[in-house]
C-alpha cells in the first residue's frame, strides 16, 4: 500500500510539472509563411498637412509622373507647391494560401515631413513582395487613430499623425505558390530548437497516428501525409491537435540594461549565498571666484576654480540568501537585499559569477 502511495505520488508530481500543448503551438508546417509586401504611394486630401515640397523634391516628382500617367502634362512640375499631397510607405502582410481577390489591411507611413495624414486618400499603389513582383494594389481612405490642434504658436497632439490605416485596403492579384501539396511528405519545423521536444513530438505523433513521423534534427520532423489534397488537409488538421508533452524551458533571467527591467522564468532557482551591497556616492560643487588685483600693481584679473568633492559611502549589511527551488522564494529572497532594479543588475551578475545563480544571464 505505501509503494502504491508513493507511486501516485510521484505520477501527480510528474503531472504537475509536465505541461502538455498542442503541436500547431510548438511547430509551424514548413512552407506555411506569411510574406511581407512594400509599396510607395503618395496620400491626397489632405488640409495643407502635407509634405513641404521644397525639402522633399520626392514627392513633387511623384505628382508629376502620376500625373503624366493619366495623360496631363505639367508645365514647369519642378515649382509646384503641394501642401495637400504626403510621399508614404505602403506595408502589408500577405497570409499562406491567400488568393487573389482577396483583401488584406495595409498600413500607411509617411517618409516625408508631412505633419498629419489625417482625413487623407491614398492613391492606387502597387505592392512588391522580396522578388519584386507585385501581389497587391492598394488604394483607399485612410484611418489615423491620432489627433492634433495648433493655432498662435502653441500646439498639442494625441497619438501618432503620420501613421494610418486602411482596413481591407489593398486586394490580392497573385498567388504564392506553396508547396504543401507536393511530395510524400511534409515538415514540421519547431519555433525553437530543442532536441528533447523533437523526440517527444515524434513519440507523440507515431503514437496518435502511426509510424509516420520521424526527427531530421533538433528543429525539423518529417511526416509522411497521404498525397490527396482533401486527406492531406484533414490530416493536418488531426496532426496540428495532437497533445505534446512539451519539456520545462531552461532557466533564464532576461536583463535590459537601457530600461532596468529584470525579467525570469520559473526555472530560475538560487544556491545558498550571501550579500552585501553599498553605494558610493561621489558629490562634487564647483565655486568659481574672480581674483582681482590691487590698483597699480600690475597684476591681472584671473579667474580660480574652488572644487569641492566629497564622498559619501553607505555601508550595506550582510544578507544571506537561502537556497530558493521556485519562482515566488528567489523573488522573496532577492527583495531581502532591498536593491533598486539598477543595482539588481550588478548583484545578479555578481551571484552568476560566483555560482549561486542556476540560469542564464541574457542582456539586451
Amino acid at each position: 500500500m505505501l509503494r502504491m502511495m508513493a507511486w501516485m505520488m510521484l505520477a501527480l508530481s510528474l503531472a504537475a510539472v509536465a505541461r502538455a500543448e498542442k503541436v500547431r503551438d510548438l511547430a509551424s508546417v514548413a512552407g506555411v509563411r506569411d510574406n511581407q509586401l512594400v509599396g510607395y504611394g503618395l496620400v491626397v486630401g489632405l488640409d495643407g498637412s502635407g509634405d513641404q515640397t521644397t525639402q522633399t523634391p520626392f514627392t513633387v516628382q511623384s505628382v508629376v509622373n502620376m500625373l503624366g500617367n493619366l495623360g496631363i502634362q505639367v508645365p514647369g512640375g519642378g515649382n509646384l507647391q503641394l501642401k495637400n499631397v504626403a510621399a508614404v510607405t505602403v506595408t502589408a502582410t500577405l497570409p499562406a494560401f491567400a488568393r487573389p481577390g482577396q483583401p488584406l489591411d495595409v498600413t500607411v507611413s509617411s517618409i516625408g515631413n508631412a505633419k498629419s495624414l489625417r482625413g487623407g486618400t491614398l492613391v492606387l499603389a502597387p505592392l512588391k513582395g522580396a522578388d519584386g513582383q507585385i501581389y497587391a494594389m492598394a488604394q483607399g481612405n485612410l484611418i489615423v487613430a491620432g489627433a492634433g490642434a495648433q493655432a498662435g504658436g502653441s500646439s498639442t497632439q494625441v497619438n501618432q499623425l503620420a501613421t494610418g490605416r486602411i482596413p481591407g485596403g489593398a486586394t490580392v492579384e497573385r498567388a504564392v505558390p506553396n508547396p504543401l501539396g507536393q511530395g510524400e511528405f511534409v515538415q514540421l519545423e519547431l519555433l525553437q530548437t530543442n532536441f528533447t521536444l523533437a523526440s517527444r513530438m515524434v513519440n507523440a505523433i507515431n503514437g496518435a497516428l502511426g509510424p509516420v513521423a520521424a526527427a531530421q534534427d533538433g528543429r525539423v520532423i518529417q511526416v509522411r501525409a497521404p498525397l490527396d489534397n482533401n486527406q492531406r488537409v484533414a490530416f493536418l488538421s488531426r496532426l496540428e491537435n495532437i497533445d505534446v508533452s512539451a519539456p520545462e524551458g531552461a532557466p533564464k533571467v532576461i536583463i535590459n540594461a537601457r530600461t532596468g527591467s529584470v525579467v525570469m522564468n520559473q526555472a530560475v532557482t538560487v544556491e545558498p549565498c550571501a550579500i552585501s551591497h553599498g553605494n558610493l556616492t561621489v558629490t562634487i560643487n564647483a565655486n568659481n571666484q574672480v581674483s582681482q588685483p590691487n590698483p597699480l600693481a600690475g597684476g591681472q584679473t584671473a579667474a580660480v576654480q574652488n572644487a569641492d568633492v566629497q564622498i559619501q559611502s553607505d555601508s550595506g549589511g550582510v544578507v544571506r540568501l537561502p537556497r530558493a527551488a521556485n519562482l515566488r522564494d528567489v523573488v522573496r529572497a532577492l527583495n531581502t537585499v532591498g536593491a533598486t532594479p539598477q543595482d539588481l543588475l550588478a548583484i545578479l551578475q555578481a551571484m552568476k559569477a560566483a555560482g549561486s545563480l542556476r540560469a542564464q544571464l541574457e542582456v539586451i
